[in-house]
């Protein structure tokens, strides 16, 4: 049985970028995998309102591992009282690695959120920067896009499934908006079947409604 979409759903892209796909700077398990299906959903024009987010860091941001001298990508060090985890230099502002990935007509898409371009300060999901110097999560503006289009229900997909496609979920349910993940749409970091299983499990603890994209209509 197909799911109508409602009239006030949007969809939310996150962070289809070539540095997320096999080859790139910080490749996601199979995460080319996902581009014809996303490429479709939007030729499709499901949903009144479709948003994408945008990983658009500067050259020497603090979530690049190569920012701090004898550290290597994946080690987790402190920051502003969180853990943080040290990247590969990735989706650096105005590279390919942090275009909108080609693969897919973007033209219905109504605005692009970027997110990660304060230097201090990294940036998962789409809707808050992670933890500042302050130690406050700044908002990247989507929400209040959402609101001001008489949004209050949104389909989530994009990378990764397990960091900022479940940040974005969490943060969407936290600020009010009943929250789904394209399940067939999204791939995790690494192909860890027991790291996959959790990602499932929090989702389901956090109220999210897991669906594939087959059953939109």
């Amino acid at each position: 049985m197909s799911q109508p979409i409602s009239s006030r759903a949007a969809l939310i892209l996150v962070d289809v970028q070539p540095d997320f796909m096999p080859g790139g700077a910080l490749a996601c398990h199979e995460g080319d995998a996902i581009v014809p299906g996303i490429d479709q959903l939007l030729k499709r024009h499901l949903f009144r309102h479709a948003v994408a987010t945008q990983d658009w860091h500067p050259a020497g941001h603090v979530s690049f591992a190569s920012t701090h001298p004898g550290r290597e990508p994946f080690e987790r060090i402190p920051l502003y009282g969180h853990a943080q985890t040290l990247w590969p230099t990735h989706c650096v502002q105005d590279t390919a690695g942090a275009a909108l990935h080609p693969g897919i007509d973007w033209s219905g898409v109504d605005t692009v959120i970027r997110k990660g371009d304060d230097p201090r300060v990294d940036s998962y999901s789409g809707f808050r920067e992670n933890h500042g110097p302050d130690g406050q999560r700044p908002s990247t503006g989507l929400a209040d896009w959402l609101r001001e289009h008489d949004v209050d229900e949104v389909y989530v997909c994009g990378l990764a499934r397990d960091v900022c496609v479940l940040w974005t979920a969490q943060d969407a349910v936290e600020l009010g908006f009943r929250t789904h993940v394209l399940w067939d749409l999204t791939r995790p970091v690494s192909p860890d079947a027991d790291a996959d299983l959790a990602t499932r499990v929090r989702y389901d603890q956090l109220g999210v409604n897991v669906i594939d994209s087959n059953a939109l209509g």
